[in-house]
Formats: structure tokens, C-alpha cells, sequence
């Protein structure tokens, strides 16, 4: 089967340095990625787009790009740039795009969205030709959620993902919308249930990462976030994963990281995972 693999910019964001490393302390994590005056770092929206036999397939992590953005109340508003500027510079539109695969339903919102759905003004859902798909046990949290997690599901969201008639939900590894040469990881260490889709390439497997591992510096076992819900699990997953891709001559694609868009790795002497074989950006990978 022909495939090709393409990065797409969605609205960059900055969330909080010491959220994102947890434990690790800033002392470390500041020399990785630097904070502002309010601890906050830069992170990326980054989704990547699947192409195979005339279809066109996005991977997401998170829920928050499927919302249509706010309107620009007049024309001196500077249009902030996404997912769909993202597509049309690859000459596709929504009605292009088949299936969107949720590696997990949280919403980040910006401020806007947020104030439009508390005025019960729900944006619509992009994507209206496309199945979503995602996973059975995650969509029963997103439902139900937690109250550590409850802040991150948007309920009106939820209930548009349900009204729409085309949600498909998985409890395999399998999904029969997406044929051949997709695998699924499913991980619970960050959010139960969390979908984590493996692509068979002519040069190896590969795997978006989601937020298991949102960028290179969460490679280390030992450093995990304060929204994973279950961080020792954290660590076995990861390591599961990447030795797996280490065995398999596969790479990692990460949604986070603002600089690296995917690797492959290899664990050295001293059990690290070592990224090499950078690539900042995508465009119709087929290797």
C-alpha cells in the first residue's frame, strides 16, 4: 500500500513548565525548554496527516483542534494560524479529510472557546465528512470522567462527537475504517484507555506518541508529567514502546515538542533511549 506520513502546525500554545515535568525539577527541565516570567514554556500542536489510497487520514492528540475557531469580530483581529491553515497549504479543505483518529478526548481550550461554551455557544465540529475514532474504554472516562480529569472533557464537545453519527469506537488493535498497516497501542498511564496509533512504513513502524511521550526530553523514563494519572505505569509503557520501536527500526512522532518533529532511538549502555535521526518537519514521508 502506498503511504505517505506529513506534519501539520496546529495553534501553538504555552502551558506550564512544572506541570509538564512533574517531579523533575526546574533547575533541569528550564534548561531544556525555557520559561517565561509566568513558568510557562511553548509547546506544540502538532498533528500528522496520513495519506493512503486516495483517503486522508489526521492523528490527533487531544480534542481541542475539532472545534471550529472563534469568528474575528472585525477584519483588524490578526487571524491566528492552525490546523486548517495547516491543511490548506497541502491543498486540502475539511470536506477533504475521511477519519480523524483522538489518541484521547482532552480539550486544552484557548480563552475564546472556553467563554464561548460557558455562553452556550458551542463552535462546530471541523471534520464533517470524516469518522472519528477513538478508544471504547477512553470515551467511557471522557463520559465519565474523573474528578482529578473532569476540567479537561468538554461535555457539549462530547455530546457533538455522539450526535454525529459517524464516532467509532475501538476496544482492539484493530480498526477496519483504516485498513491494513494500522496497530494500536493502548495506554493508560496518562489518560486510561489513551489510543496510540503504530503505521506501518516501507523503513519501519511509526508511532505517534501522543501524550505519553509529547516530546524527545520525555524519553527518560524518569521524567513524567502532573497530568499523567498513573506515572509508574508512565515508565513501563514508555519503555515497552520504545524498545519495541528500538527492535523494530522505528520512530517516534511526537505531538508536543516545539523543535522535533520525529526520531528514531536506540538504548545505550546505560539503558538511555538516545533520539537520533531528527526530523523537524514532514512532507510526504514514505520512508
Amino acid at each position: 500500500m502506498n503511504r505517505s506520513i506529513s506534519t501539520l502546525a496546529g495553534t501553538a500554545r504555552k502551558l506550564d513548565g512544572g506541570i509538564l515535568f512533574g517531579l523533575t525539577p526546574r533547575l533541569y527541565w528550564a534548561q531544556w525548554m525555557k520559561p517565561d516570567h509566568d513558568n510557562l514554556v511553548d509547546v506544540a500542536a502538532r498533528a500528522m496527516l496520513v495519506q493512503q489510497e486516495g483517503r486522508n487520514i489526521l492523528v490527533l492528540a487531544g480534542a481541542d483542534a475539532l472545534l471550529a475557531p472563534p469568528a474575528r469580530t472585525c477584519r483588524c483581529q490578526p487571524r491566528t494560524a492552525g490546523l486548517l491553515e495547516s491543511l490548506a497549504q497541502r491543498g486540502l479543505g475539511e470536506d477533504d479529510i475521511h477519519a480523524v483518529v483522538l489518541t484521547h478526548l482532552h480539550a486544552h481550550l484557548s480563552c475564546e472557546l472556553s467563554q464561548l461554551i460557558s455562553d452556550g455557544e458551542m463552535p462546530r465540529l471541523l471534520f464533517p465528512k470524516a469518522h472519528y475514532i477513538t478508544g471504547e474504554r477512553h470515551w467511557f472516562r471522557a463520559r465519565h470522567p474523573h474528578p482529578r480529569d473532569r476540567t479537561l472533557f468538554v461535555s457539549p464537545l462530547m455530546h457533538r462527537l455522539e450526535g454525529s453519527g459517524r464516532l467509532v469506537l475501538i476496544d482492539d488493535n484493530r480498526c477496519d475504517h483504516l485498513g491494513d498497516g494500522w496497530h494500536f497501542h493502548l495506554s493508560d498511564g496518562y489518560a486510561p484507555g489513551q489510543l496510540l496509533p503504530e503505521i506501518a512504513m516501507p523503513g519501519g513502524p511509526v508511532v505517534f506518541m501522543g501524550d505519553l511521550i509529547p516530546g524527545t526530553h520525555w524519553l527518560s523514563l524518569e521524567v513524567t508529567s502532573a497530568y499523567d494519572r498513573n506515572p509508574e505505569c508512565v515508565v513501563g509503557e514508555k519503555e515497552r514502546l520504545l524498545d519495541h520501536l528500538v527492535a523494530s527500526g522505528g520512530r517516534v512522532f511526537f505531538a508536543r515538542d516545539p523543535e522535533v518533529a520525529m526520531v528514531k532511538v536506540l538504548r545505550d549502555r546505560q539503558s538511555r533511549y538516545v533520539p537520533f535521526d531528527h526530523y523537524d518537519s514532514l512532507s510526504c514521508f514514505d520512508a
